[in-house]
């Protein structure tokens, strides 16, 4: 595979996951999520999962995840999205712009003790056409993401934890393969007003698909800590990195975000 086509399925296989649980909010209640990531890649996973050098890609992304309760039952979503994307000689291409804003919503199917059950719809609009950019490819197609979530909430040693599994099907409407998702966080409570998180979030394409991507997949782990400075405000700095993979990047990165509740 050219390299120009292995840079474009990683960039596809790179995009930030923002942390929302299966838990819906209440009616009237908000809740934001604004993150920033930085990350690199020098290397990528070949079609066996071996890696070799790239020239370096460089991403800086921002990310505004706004949920609203519009019921108890039902909970409102927006995403939208910046970024600059650099890829380095010989393959030599940038862009700054938009990013993906997704929009839907996640409805709460089913609650009882300590569980809790959702679906949730996402469209997600991307913030560039332009597929003559490597740089945006990946970038560049409308997407439809539905997703099954389970959330599990419990004590460790006497310390509040819990458990939050989301699988999805994510259809890719133009160019790249439609994807399978797999997304788990687990986070525990050590003090009132810090939250520790662990997330893995995996992806497999179902397929190959057509300008010229290859089928592919990759695996991150992601590491955070959340601060609470106030009753509505929370500070949360951490970092991933792609472990295993096939025909993507592998890319390590930083992350920095506020919550806040309106």
């Amino acid at each position: 595979m050219g390299l120009a086509v292995l840079i474009a399925t990683g960039v596809t296989a790179s995009q930030p996951a923002a942390f929302a649980g299966s838990w819906t909010l209440q009616e009237g209640q908000g809740y934001g999520y604004v993150t920033a990531t930085a990350s690199a890649a020098n290397a990528a996973f070949d079609g066996g999962g071996s890696q070799r050098s790239i020239p370096r890609y460089s991403k800086a992304e921002s990310q505004a995840l706004i949920e609203y309760g519009v019921t108890n039952w039902f909970t409102m979503i927006v995403t939208p999205s910046l970024q600059h994307v650099d890829i380095a000689a010989p393959v030599d291409a940038s862009r700054t712009g938009l990013g993906y804003t997704d929009v839907g919503g996640r409805v709460r199917l089913w609650t009882g003790g300590s569980w809790v059950v959702s679906a949730q719809t996402t469209f997600r609009i991307p913030g560039t056409f332009d597929k003559s950019n490597v740089a945006a490819i990946g970038y560049s197609d409308p997407e439809i993401d539905v997703r099954g979530l389970v959330g599990y909430s419990t004590t460790l040693r006497g310390l509040p934890a819990f458990v939050d599994v989301q699988i999805a099907q994510r259809f890719r409407l133009s160019g790249p393969p439609d994807e399978f998702r797999a997304d788990i966080t687990f986070g525990i409570r050590p003090q009132e007003r810090w939250l520790l998180l662990a997330q893995s979030f995996n992806v497999v394409s179902e397929g190959t698909g057509s300008w010229g991507y290859a089928s592919f997949a990759y695996h991150k782990l992601q590491l955070s800590a959340v601060y609470a400075l106030t009753s509505t405000l929370s500070l949360q700095a951490g970092g991933y990195t792609t472990y295993a993979g096939r025909n993507a990047l592998q890319e390590n990165g930083l992350v920095v975000g506020a919550w806040f509740r309106f």
